[in-house]
């Protein structure tokens, strides 16, 4: 990895505008001065805190900003070291820069969106890598992979007068958003848009974790791109989450990855063990967020701290999660 430039904010429409400029630009806010125009270009903006008062709506503008410590604003992301963290974010954005910066690219834009639009937005962002060469290094890398098993209750479903409790039913692979999985969570979650009789829905998974993610067997199968999409957003369970996000609690706990978070956060309450923790690990394939989380994590926590969440792959632990709004309650 090549050094990390870190620029004035006055020097900001020249780094953007060079084309050997890396994907990932520093910019210094701890000094005063008037806003500027930023242009992001294709590049990756993070701010450096301290953040002077005089430049806390640049750092909004910008992709997030590292501050020393606690972090009380949202588009601030508190660490231990702001430059070493910089270089994190560099390296994994040099590895995989087109899955970088089509990630940030779209947080700018699609939280203005409406839901369905937004995940169809993600959609086309996904399909897109599925065909890029940071992801098919990422296959190669991991080698033919067995079909899962098929499973003969892959999801299991419970009517109690009014309440519909559905369990993710895969304990053997930490119920891991696979095929099957899917079609059945769907079809649970079809009967309470279609029943008003069901005045609650209570999500959770069985064995050591709610879900894992995607299941990574399944990975790079779909045929093409174009199928991949309507899969992904015509059956996937994130329309259908966000139809019932009044009346469905989602218990978390474990590890919960990639779509085990992306699906919980559309939910009206969000509920997690102490011992729960949450990662984004898909940018790190040369992928992003695609079971909706690019849609439902920023609309709880912001884009800021949902970009950040993705390219460091870091693993937040419940409390911070509570301390974001990314769960409601731990319990």
């Amino acid at each position: 990895m090549g050094s990390v430039p870190v620029v004035a904010p006055d020097r900001l429409a020249a780094f953007t505008g060079d084309p050997d400029v890396p994907p990932v630009v520093g910019v210094d806010l701890s000094g005063p001065g008037r806003d500027v125009a930023v242009r992001h270009g294709d590049r990756v903006l993070v701010g450096i805190g301290p953040v002077h008062p005089d430049r806390a709506g640049l750092a909004r503008a910008l992709d997030l900003t590292l501050v020393d410590g606690a972090a009380a604003r949202r588009f601030e992301i508190g660490v231990g070291d702001p430059e070493s963290a910089l270089a994190g974010l560099a390296d994994v954005a040099y590895r995989v820069p087109r899955a970088a910066t089509i990630l940030a690219g779209l947080l700018r834009w699609s939280g203005d969106l409406p839901v369905e639009a937004a995940l169809d937005a993600e959609s086309f962002a996904y399909s897109t890598l599925l065909g890029g060469p940071e992801f098919a290094r990422w296959l190669e890398s991991r080698g033919p992979r067995p079909a899962p098993p098929e499973a003969p209750d892959p999801v299991l479903v419970v009517r109690d007068d009014g309440v519909l409790r559905v369990t993710l039913h895969r304990p053997e692979r930490r119920n891991a958003y696979g095929r099957q999985v899917r079609d059945a969570l769907v079809d649970a979650l079809d009967v309470a848009v279609s029943d008003p009789s069901v005045e609650h829905v209570v999500l959770d998974g069985a064995g050591p974790g709610f879900c894992s993610g995607g299941d990574l067997d399944e990975f790079g199968t779909t045929p093409d791109p174009v199928t991949a999409h309507l899969v992904r957003t015509r059956a996937g369970a994130a329309r259908r989450l966000d139809v019932l996000a009044g009346r469905t609690t989602v218990h978390l706990h474990g590890a919960c990855v990639g779509a085990g978070i992306e699906l919980a956060a559309f939910a009206g309450h969000v509920v997690a063990d102490p011992g729960t923790t949450v990662r984004l690990p898909e940018v790190g394939m040369g992928l992003i967020p695609g079971a909706g989380g690019t849609v439902s994590l920023p609309r709880r926590i912001g884009r800021w701290r949902a970009l950040y969440l993705a390219l460091s792959g870091f693993a937040v632990d419940a409390r911070t999660a509570l301390g974001w709004g990314l769960v409601d309650e731990l319990a």
